[in-house]
């Protein structure tokens, strides 16, 4: 009687580490068949934008530190 109170207690504690993993497993493929990849032409258009923003961030960035190095070099020349 005992036996079977304890295999009935271990079958409603649920899954064990491997039933977990497998179930993982099932759960990435099944997301994975869900994916909605771009095409070439939405991932060529989206890597011109990162580039462009890339160079426009770069010039003004540049800018500011040029700036701002002629101005450190203006007050340490007055005092």
């Amino acid at each position: 009687m005992a036996a079977n109170v304890k295999k009935e207690e271990k079958s409603k504690s649920g899954p064990g580490f491997f039933g977990k993993i497998s179930r993982f497993f099932r759960d990435i493929l099944g997301e994975m068949k869900r994916v909605v990849w771009p095409s070439k032409k939405q991932v060529m258009n989206n890597t011109v934008i990162v580039i462009g923003f890339m160079i426009v961030a770069s010039i003004l960035i540049g800018g500011f530190d040029i700036l701002l190095s002629q101005l450190v070099k203006l007050l340490m020349s007055l005092f």
